[in-house]
């Protein structure tokens, strides 16, 4: 007997009918002989419609109150999944995250998991029970609901198996898989078989959807192997996984592309001691993240261009930052630009194969496509280029690391 955690997107449970549906496939795994968790995400749009809710009474919102209203969607789905597992002749019932308890800290709308409690779940799946848990919350110290941010079901799903040690955390979703790249792109994109943990976690940070980058993190750090596969079918997904249980690495495992990226570039900045720290120190203190940085001397010497990516949706916010302090800073100009996406080959076979970014720049260079920043990691290389190759730089990289599909 295995313990499986079955987590369901809000897509695989967007209306009633899926809901029976995912019911369905977790009879499958209890008919099997396994014993089952299942984690539900909020109907597709609810959570956005209680967001919504809440800055029309507020927009400087409580966030304990916050948490309390849009945790609902997923309670609610909790309840009615233990209910249509119940009218297949299964036992089951549903455990809200503080009944549990699913413990974290104090920090409302990102909260972190400190802590799962498994002993109730425990005696529940001794019972022959299907346990139903709603994703995306939990309980303060004191007392109060917390959400875990956006995507914060899968990070309850992965919690929840490496608290229970179970076999496998099946991500079930409304695509069948991980693939080499984006399909609607690429049609002759593969579905890979496995990816590992690195990767994935590259993967995710670098704009692909398919799983929470904190959920990814948290497997990879208890070891808990996922399975991302659809709702809509019963074909094996993606396996993630250590890389020890990958025979032999491709080079590149896949590409990605973020189209969430904005571009800074401050000319004439004064080249001195400290000028680093005091131009994204203050980014930092209005908690803007800042990614890729490159920097250049200028002709005459005295004075450094800089150039670096946010978030498109703190540009205005960062902008506004620097222009505050540009004085005190000592910048010559500022020059933002929105109109960037970023594209990344990933693979842990980098580590042992060289080539790889002379390849990227070549192919690049090939199709005219001007890279205006690059970044690198040990399994991965980004570059910054216009949005509008965006598309054509994902074609020919696919291509030219034999990704293609025969």
């Amino acid at each position: 007997m295995a313990r499986i955690v079955q987590k369901f997107g809000g897509t695989s449970v967007a209306d009633i009918e899926r809901i029976k549906n995912a019911a369905q496939l977790a009879k499958m795994e209890y008919d099997a002989g396994n014993q089952v968790v299942v984690v539900v995400s909020a109907m597709a749009g609810i959570t956005n419609q209680l967001v919504d809710y809440v800055n029309q009474i507020d927009r400087e919102f409580d966030p304990e109150e916050y948490d309390v209203v849009v945790s609902t969607g997923e309670q609610s789905n909790a309840g009615l999944m233990a209910l249509a597992i119940q009218n297949l002749g299964i036992k089951s019932r549903s455990w809200l995250g503080w009944q549990i308890p699913i413990q974290t800290d104090a920090i409302h709308e990102k909260a972190r998991i400190v802590n799962v409690n498994t002993e109730e779940l425990e005696k529940c799946l001794s019972d022959g029970e299907i346990a139903v848990v709603p994703g995306f919350q939990g309980i303060s110290a004191d007392n109060r609901i917390t959400t875990l941010g956006r995507g914060g079901s899968d990070l309850t799903a992965v919690a929840l198996a490496g608290a229970l040690k179970a076999e496998r955390c099946d991500i079930f979703t409304d695509v069948d898989g991980i693939y080499t790249t984006d399909p609607r792109i690429v049609g002759k994109a593969q579905k890979l078989d496995k990816i590992t943990y690195e990767e994935m976690l590259e993967m995710a940070s670098l704009g692909s959807k398919v799983l929470q980058t904190r959920s990814v993190e948290l497997a990879m750090n208890y070891n808990v192997k996922m399975q991302v596969r659809s709702s809509f079918g019963n074909t094996p997904g993606t396996f993630v996984v250590s890389e020890d249980e990958i025979m032999e690495q491709q080079v590149v495992s896949g590409i990605s592309q973020s189209k969430d990226e904005a571009k800074i570039t401050l000319l004439k900045v004064a080249d001195r001691p400290g000028i680093a720290a005091a131009i994204f120190g203050p980014l930092a203190d209005a908690e803007i993240n800042v990614d890729m940085i490159v920097q250049n001397v200028s002709e005459d010497g005295k004075t450094t261009d800089l150039t670096f990516t946010v978030g498109e949706v703190d540009l205005e916010k960062a902008v506004n930052v620097l222009k505050k302090n540009k004085s005190d800073i000592g910048i010559g100009e500022i020059i933002p630009d929105s109109d960037v996406v970023k594209i990344s080959v990933v693979g842990v076979g980098m580590r042992s194969h060289a080539g790889v970014a002379q390849k990227m720049f070549m192919t690049l260079a090939e199709k005219g496509i001007n890279i205006k920043v690059i970044s690198t990691s040990e399994i991965r290389v980004s570059v910054l280029v216009a949005e509008e190759y965006g598309e054509l730089a994902i074609r020919a990289l696919h291509t030219a690391y034999g990704l293609d599909a025969n």
